[in-house]
């Protein structure tokens, strides 16, 4: 299952040269970033705990994430992005954060917040980064998968 070429053992590599730890924040990848991550040898030296954070209610307590922000943006949002990789990291006390709420579908998707909308949050060097990506009706796993592909992605640009 090991392949040295896959981007998260990049990103495992760079936390350990740079002493850092991460933790994530995950809805709709239900775990699969800190799976991904814990694949990779040595993935202990920079993973304390992780949380999926499925739920409203289970945001707003393990993470922090403000309840006025999920009812003025909406839970699948930048906003709510970037307070769960925040709140993942002070709660783990990492210097790394990430933070993923979207839409896998195949439904729950709006006009204005289709299926395949995923909202990214990074909290890095205690700043906030977010982003968002149309996956399109991919199907669930594959806008999933796409997701961690992003995640890994994002987290080797930010850490260079």
């Amino acid at each position: 299952m090991f392949n040295e070429n896959l981007p998260q053992n990049a990103v495992v590599q760079k936390l350990i040269e740079k002493k850092y730890h991460i933790s994530f924040a995950e809805s709709c990848t239900g775990g699969l970033c800190c799976a991904s991550l814990v694949s990779v040898p040595d993935a202990s030296k920079v993973l304390n705990v992780s949380f999926v954070t499925y739920a409203n209610e289970a945001k707003i307590k393990f993470l922090g994430v403000n309840s006025d922000i999920i009812l003025q943006k909406g839970v699948v949002s930048e906003e709510v992005a970037g307070e769960m990789a925040k709140g993942a990291a002070k709660t783990a006390e990492s210097e790394i954060g990430v933070g993923i709420t979207g839409i896998a579908g195949p439904g729950g998707g709006t006009d204005k917040k289709p299926v395949g909308m995923v909202c990214f949050g990074f909290f890095v060097n205690e700043k906030v980064f977010t982003f968002t990506k149309q996956f399109g009706k991919a199907g669930r796993n594959n806008v999933r998968e796409k997701s961690v592909e992003f995640v890994y992605s994002k987290l080797n640009e930010l850490l260079s």
